[in-house]
């Protein structure tokens, strides 16, 4: 979840789905229902794939092997198709991804939601309840902060356990020197993560690579293991992981 857009929300969900069937091997669905603005299957590199129907459900479409894929995109009949929907409609779309889609085999379920706390994110809430767990996507800004606090309210009022914040767009470091540098004020993630009792799962760097990755669908974390954005969500996917586990 997210409170604000171009925060890194569905970049963040993508990359712990790939970390999750690639790193750890399990098998893993991806459900991408910002119904007005999905952004999931260009992440991939599958954006041109379209979804099929099987004995009366959805197929997912399969990333790979392990991670298999819905989302509103692959329903448009051109990438510049705009959904125009009120309310009803985006939660009757919700409702067909979790009923009509064969999530057979899966072990995780990672759900990519639009910002903020919507029809979509009620619809997740009150349909698949009860929910392992959120994760909540920030930058340090104070006005993305600000809608975090909405966001950890809104889980805690619908008995949504909060796995903890990720502060995205932490820092850029220096491509020559190494010395990091705070594109925004920093503090306002940490001090809401303790006034509210909500773990900071870590903090990811701006990279210029990860974002070129990302542009044309290459898997960032899986062909750069050892740089610090990878590092870095290595640690955070772990914490995610062992909390839906525990």
């Amino acid at each position: 979840m997210s409170g604000k857009g171009g925060v890194g929300k569905s970049t963040i969900a993508a990359n712990l789905a790939i970390w999750l069937a690639e790193v750890k091997h399990e098998k893993v669905g991806l459900m991408d229902i910002d119904i007005t603005g999905p952004n999931i299957p260009k992440l991939l590199g599958i954006e041109d794939e379209k979804l099929m129907v099987e004995d009366k459900k959805i197929v997912p479409f399969p990333a790979t092997e392990n991670l298999l894929v819905t989302s509103m995109a692959f329903l448009l009949p051109t990438k510049d198709s705009p959904v125009i929907w009120r309310g009803p409609l985006k939660i009757k779309a919700v409702q067909q991804f979790i009923q009509d889609v064969n999530w057979e085999g899966i072990k995780y379920l990672i759900i990519d939601l639009p910002p903020g706390t919507g029809d979509e994110a009620l619809s997740i809430a009150q349909e698949l309840k009860p929910l392992d767990g959120s994760v909540i996507v920030s930058t340090p800004q104070e006005v993305a902060v600000l809608d975090v606090r909405k966001n950890i309210s809104f889980a805690k009022q619908l008995e949504v356990p909060v796995a903890g914040i990720v502060e995205n767009m932490s820092y850029l470091k220096c491509p020559h020197c190494g010395e990091k540098i705070e594109i925004f004020k920093r503090g306002a993630v940490k001090k809401a993560s303790e006034e509210l009792d909500v773990p900071l799962l870590g903090e990811l760097p701006l990279d210029p690579e990860v974002t070129a990755a990302s542009d044309v669908g290459k898997f960032y974390i899986i062909e750069n293991k050892e740089t610090e954005f990878s590092k870095a969500f290595n640690g955070i996917a772990s914490k995610i992981k062992d909390f839906v586990d525990k």
